[in-house]
């Protein structure tokens, strides 16, 4: 990959792509990578198979591979005890997972079936429910699509695995990835080179993948287990505080439409600084303050990089804000903006180049730690909690496709729970010149956060800046 097609970026995180899963440990996780999986781990209704995608020395083909989903969903075997709900332990608590891990999956048939799916090239859900994105019903539709995909049942995926494929019961699909193996880019990356390959291998007027069935192909294994009760305990333990988890997300998805990429930069402004001025104004907004708030930026020009982050809280964004809520004019609201959008940039360049402070800052904490001496400056800086997250995910890292031509292969884009209790998470994706979507969670428990009440003031706050202009939406759209 190049960054603005001319400075290469570390490409180590695609590595682990395939072949990962994350291994739990009583004090801490460990990743287990292998160089070589020609399997896949499926769930459907309860039930574990292992699917070879190799066979008699190649790749099975697509209509293959559709004949052992087809041998899956045919199977009318019920779950052994325990099986259905197993997954649970890697959605509850870390240190009892490790533990069942190391007391029930350590030897005999248990360690057989758990190396199977660990081992896989990676997970996938054939789901029994249907989602779907309802164009007469945008918000609902999409806000229980992103709920699933995140969470399901809380037992019907492997949060362990780099990434879980998760396929509908109407054919719609998505993906549920791990974080620690890599960032949001890889997995937006493999997901846009799923989609534009999708159309190129094409289907039959009936519906089924081109090519024939292979007469000789070994059918699905299906995985075997001896789960005792004391793990069938263990099991509902974490599903009871993975269901607790997933019942207090609160997810709300944006398809904010009114105008995109192309206006803004009519605007002469960074897409990404007004977007994150516009959040900054909507929170001020939605809680009446200012808090320390989180963005991700990407160190890939460095080898093995990962994120810096950017604290767009900055000082110059808040006088924006004050003289959005204040009576001022707009010629001044203008020249705040634009000087709150330039520190923003800076401050974004500065995180990518290596000289962002919030890494420097933990480097030093770990090396306090190290010598056993305690810093009240870090203990202060490094626990203020971040109540507003946010990323943008990127899009069209590579040209795989024309998103005008191909409007059908817009992606909602991916997004992330709360990492404050009180506190939002927002992520977003421009697409194209016309279209930003929002992902926006929080906490139902919490008194102070509302999702589709963030969402409502982060759209009139960007229909409010954009206001400062005095564009034509419609003539400038063109």
């Amino acid at each position: 990959l190049m960054l603005l097609h001319t400075i290469p970026m570390c490409s180590s995180q695609y590595e682990r792509m395939f072949n990962t899963t994350r291994v739990p440990g009583v004090e801490t996780d460990t990743l287990q990578h292998m160089n070589e999986s020609k399997h896949i781990a499926v769930y459907h209704k309860g039930r574990f198979f292992k699917v070879w995608m190799f066979y008699d020395g190649r790749l099975l083909l697509p209509r293959e591979i559709e004949q052992q989903m087809e041998r899956i969903l045919a199977d009318k075997s019920e779950p052994s005890p325990g099986e259905e709900k197993l997954a649970a332990l890697t959605a509850g608590e870390r240190t009892p997972w490790a533990k069942a891990r190391e007391a029930h999956f350590s030897r005999g048939k248990n360690k057989l079936s758990l190396d199977a799916i660990e081992k896989a090239a990676f997970f996938v859900t054939l789901d029994d429910t249907e989602q779907r994105y309802d164009a007469d019903n945008k918000v609902k539709s999409l806000d229980s699509y992103a709920k699933s995909l995140l969470h399901g049942k809380c037992y019907d995926r492997w949060f362990d695995k780099s990434f879980n494929m998760i396929i509908y019961k109407n054919g719609t699909m998505g993906l549920n990835a791990e974080h620690s193996w890599a960032d949001a880019p890889i997995v937006g990356h493999l997901w846009e080179h799923v989609l534009s390959m999708d159309p190129k291998l094409g289907y039959t007027e009936e519906g089924h993948c081109h090519g024939k069935q292979h007469p000789n192909l070994p059918g699905p294994q299906r995985l075997q287990w001896d789960i005792s009760d004391e793990c069938q305990e263990a099991i509902e333990s974490s599903l009871t505080v993975a269901r607790a988890l997933a019942d207090d997300v609160d997810c709300h998805i944006i398809p904010f439409n009114e105008f995109g990429k192309g206006l803004i930069k009519k605007c002469r402004t960074s897409p990404d600084a007004f977007i994150q001025i516009a959040l900054q104004l909507a929170h001020y907004r939605d809680k009446g303050k200012f808090c320390l708030t989180y963005e991700a930026s990407m160190t890939r020009l460095f080898r093995e990089g990962r994120t810096e982050t950017v604290r767009s809280c900055t000082i110059e964004t808040c006088d924006f804000v004050r003289a959005m809520i204040r009576d001022e004019t707009r010629e001044e609201r203008l020249r705040l903006l634009k000087v709150a959008a330039e520190k923003h940039q800076n401050m974004y360049r500065l995180a990518m180049t290596g000289d962002g402070i919030d890494r420097h800052l933990f480097c030093l904490y770990v090396v306090s730690k190290y010598l056993g001496e305690d810093s009240a400056f870090l203990k202060e800086v490094l626990s203020e909690p971040w109540r507003l997250s946010t990323s943008q995910t990127p899009l069209q890292q590579v040209e795989l496709f024309d998103l005008v031509r191909h409007p059908e292969l817009v992606s909602s884009g991916g997004g992330f729970g709360p990492v404050a209790d009180d506190g939002y998470g927002v992520s977003y994706i421009i697409l194209g010149d016309c279209l930003i979507n929002f992902h926006i969670s929080s906490k139902f428990s919490s008194h102070e956060t509302d999702s589709h009440r963030f969402g409502s003031n982060i759209r009139q706050a960007m229909l409010d800046i954009l206001n400062l202009f005095q564009l034509d939406k419609e003539k400038n759209a063109k």
